[in-house]
């Protein structure tokens, strides 16, 4: 048995400080960090959202002047006075 030279109680409260650091940080962490999980994932999905959102209403809004462009040429077709080429 070998036998350590007693520590001083400052060596000794180092020690312990430090070993029962990170164990008090990762029982913080792991308890926020489903919290912050949570809010990150929310934010992400109301982000993607808003995006598709926007991206479905400008494919809307072009679908929608593609078919009065091709209304307008049918119409201009049936009237006979379509355009024309040389």
């Amino acid at each position: 048995m070998t036998s350590e030279p007693p520590k001083s109680d400052s060596t000794a409260a180092a020690t312990t400080a430090a070993t029962a650091t990170p164990a008090a940080a990762d029982t913080s962490i792991s308890e926020d960090a489903p919290g912050e999980l949570t809010a990150v994932v929310d934010e992400l999905l109301d982000s993607l959202s808003t995006k598709f959102a926007s991206v479905s209403s400008e494919i809307f809004e072009k679908i929608e002047a593609m078919s009065k462009r091709l209304d307008a040429m049918e119409t201009s077709l049936q009237q006979g006075s379509g355009p024309t080429t040389k």
